[in-house]
């Protein structure tokens, strides 16, 4: 009798017949089948979470509405597209007076921080307080006038300025990385958000790592924008035109007018300026100058030996004397009061950070419910859709020049990153589509600094104009560098990373953004007061160990075979060391703790709230695995009106988020 074939493993069992035709033959071998519902899953379980959510066509089509649901239509779509305007204006608002806040609160302690010109003449030195400034006063256009005042006073050569442009230039990115933040709620919403605000800091990080050392070896950038100042005989010209600030400066100028000569007095060593507020008190003034004979220390003092003359044991001479009347109050709300700059600072701070998250919110709640059916197919397709081959290529270089163009028109290169940041964590918007934008935003925001520069008088016309082209020739240095080959655009991989590190830690955000922006500035400035030799014997032995963790990793993932039995993992190192879970308990546990103290009138709602969201995640989403790929279980094959753009695990009307408890975070 032959043996009983075992079922099991996906073995299929030959069905009993009566007919001779369908009894295996002797010696044949019963191939093994597959359970087709296995194959689904097996398919399903390595989901990509960079990969757009399909948006699905929900609505009524427009033949299968009446003439009165088709007037409704069209008249809700118009009033949500006005809502959107408004939204987004106030949005753009809302930054403007956070840069303003941003100086009033460090924006002397910015001045301070150029005013030692000693600890400018250390490349990497001038690069942290370029990245540290520009934190500061949110604003590279500020930190750039700043630099380019000192270089005109020549407090500073414009070959030691070039090291805190490419600071500034990292600086500047900080701002659509924080309104990243703001979609923590979501978590897939916040990885694809992160990632793709956190490109830009790796562009710009990764630029300064290969070109400062090549800048301070060869000087390039130097040379280049120097060659181009000699070789064309450029004239001063017109300021660069106000395009969007025409429509924002009626708002924000009701709030608050700051005057931005303050901070460039104090870098520039203007001892006038050391007491005076930054807060913008007469907006009309007029200056007389007239010719007065005025008292001086003694005849080296003279404006010449003609006009000098004594009388008694005091020496005058004839000098210009320049008098400012005052014509016109500011009206702006704080033009009288009596606060100090920083307590107001304080409160346009709390202020603008409370409508920019307001605003972003409805603003992403909107274009959720706007974004549904055909519409969102169509801009979901306009915008990540590539040119036909073989014309592909072209499609990449195009979304530069459309960032750049869009970031001309806005003048400011924060407002066009931080509005596309919505969108890429919406699904709109894929991270590969976002990043040539955001290198064209780059470009944009030089350009803009060339106009402004071509203003300038004509006796600091050329370094002007220098530090603005060092500043357009470094963007573009870097975009040759990582992005024309896609093996080389190795930004989009860390920002996946660094993405899906924070969809699984969502407090690893503010980890970031405290060490890269805070600390890690902070630290070098430091060591670079106390000299060269200090900062040298203290960051080479740190980048050595940094890239030899790098080599390591990477070794580990593609030729674990070369490495010694030991460096195959990180094993033999402690837990803490190796793995985020035991710091993420830490982090659980006192977030927990501050929730049960000053939540406790609304834990019921929470607790319910968390349950819905964690069965949300476990069944819509998938558990998180550790490489960041979604594991997707039998349970999400449901139909939903929109998965693209609804929230996963949402909880029912009535309930409210919280934060979680350590039981249900350490699973996260």
């Amino acid at each position: 009798m032959p043996p009983r074939p075992e079922i099991g493993n996906g073995s299929a069992v030959p069905a009993v017949s009566s007919d001779k035709s369908s009894t295996p033959e002797k010696g044949s071998v019963i191939l093994p089948a597959t359970s087709t519902l296995a194959l689904m899953e097996e398919d399903q379980q390595e989901a990509d979470p960079w990969d757009l959510p399909e948006l699905q066509d929900t609505g009524v089509k427009w033949s299968e509405l009446d003439c009165k649901g088709k007037v409704l239509h069209v008249l809700t779509g118009i009033g949500k597209l006005l809502l959107l305007l408004g939204l987004l204006y106030v949005f753009v608002c809302s930054l403007d007076v956070l840069s303003s806040a941003f100086q009033l609160v460090g924006g002397k302690a910015a001045g301070d921080i150029f005013k030692d010109n000693t600890v400018l003449a250390n490349p990497v030195a001038g690069l942290v307080i370029g990245v540290m400034v520009t934190v500061l006063v949110q604003s590279s256009s500020t930190s750039s006038s700043i630099v380019v005042s000192m270089v005109s006073s020549g407090l500073l050569s414009v070959r030691s300025a070039v090291p805190i442009i490419m600071g500034v230039n990292i600086g500047t990115s900080i701002t659509n990385t924080i309104v990243a933040v703001m979609q923590a709620g979501n978590r897939n919403e916040f990885r694809r958000a992160f990632g793709g605000a956190t490109v830009h800091d790796f562009f710009n990080w990764l630029s300064v790592l290969v070109l400062l050392p090549l800048e301070v070896a060869s000087g390039f950038l130097y040379k280049l924008t120097k060659l181009i100042i000699d070789s064309f005989h450029i004239q001063s010209g017109e300021n660069s035109p106000d395009l969007l600030n025409v429509i924002t400066d009626p708002l924000t100028d009701s709030i608050i007018q700051l005057d931005n000569k303050v901070i460039s007095g104090i870098a520039t060593g203007d001892p006038a300026t050391r007491n005076k507020s930054l807060i913008k008190s007469w907006c009309k003034t007029e200056t007389n100058t007239t010719l007065s004979n005025v008292t001086v220390p003694g005849p080296e003092n003279c404006t010449s030996a003609v006009f000098c003359w004594w009388d008694g044991n005091e020496t005058w001479t004839l000098k210009n004397v320049s008098e400012t009347i005052y014509l016109e109050r500011c009206k702006h709300i704080f033009a009288n009061t009596t606060l100090p700059d920083l307590a107001v600072g304080l409160i346009l701070l709390t202020l603008s950070l409370l409508f920019l998250c307001t605003c972003l919110i409805l603003i992403v709640k909107l274009l959720n419910s706007m974004l549904k059916g055909q519409v969102a197919v169509v801009i979901k397709k306009i915008l990540n859709t590539d040119f036909p081959f073989p014309f592909a290529w072209v499609t990449g270089y195009l979304a530069i020049m459309v960032g750049a163009g869009m970031t001309f028109v806005v003048q400011s290169s924060s407002v066009f990153t931080s509005a596309i940041t919505p969108l890429v964590g919406i699904g709109v918007i894929s991270i590969e589509r976002a990043y040539p934008l955001t290198l064209g935003s780059n470009i944009g925001t030089t350009t803009t600094a060339i106009l402004a520069a071509m203003a300038s008088p004509a006796e600091t016309l050329a370094n002007s104009l220098q530090v603005a082209f060092c500043h357009f020739f470094f963007n573009i240095a870097g975009i040759l560098l990582w992005y024309p080959i896609p093996f080389m655009r190795i930004p989009i991989r860390l920002a996946k990373a660094l993405g899906n590190r924070t969809a699984k830690y969502r407090w690893f955000a503010a980890f970031y953004l405290i060490l890269c922006f805070l600390v890690l500035p902070l630290g070098i400035f430091s060591l670079s007061l106390a000299g060269w030799q200090v900062l040298v014997g203290v960051g080479v032995p740190i980048v050595v160990v940094a890239i030899f963790i790098i080599v390591v990793n990477l070794l580990q993932v593609h030729k674990p075979r070369v490495l010694p039995p030991v460096l195959r993992s990180w094993e033999f190192l402690p837990y803490w060391m190796h793995s985020m879970a035991p710091w993420d308990r830490v982090v659980t546990a006192a977030t927990s703790f501050c929730a049960a103290r000053c939540c406790c009138c609304c834990r019921c709602r929470c607790c319910s709230s968390t349950a819905g969201d964690q069965q949300g995640e476990k069944s819509g989403d998938g558990i998180l695995n550790e490489k960041g790929k979604i594991e997707v279980s039998h349970s999400m094959m449901e139909i939903h009106n929109n998965p693209a753009l609804s929230w996963e695990g949402e909880p029912e009307s009535g309930q409210r988020n919280c934060p979680r408890t350590d039981q249900q975070s350490t699973h996260l």
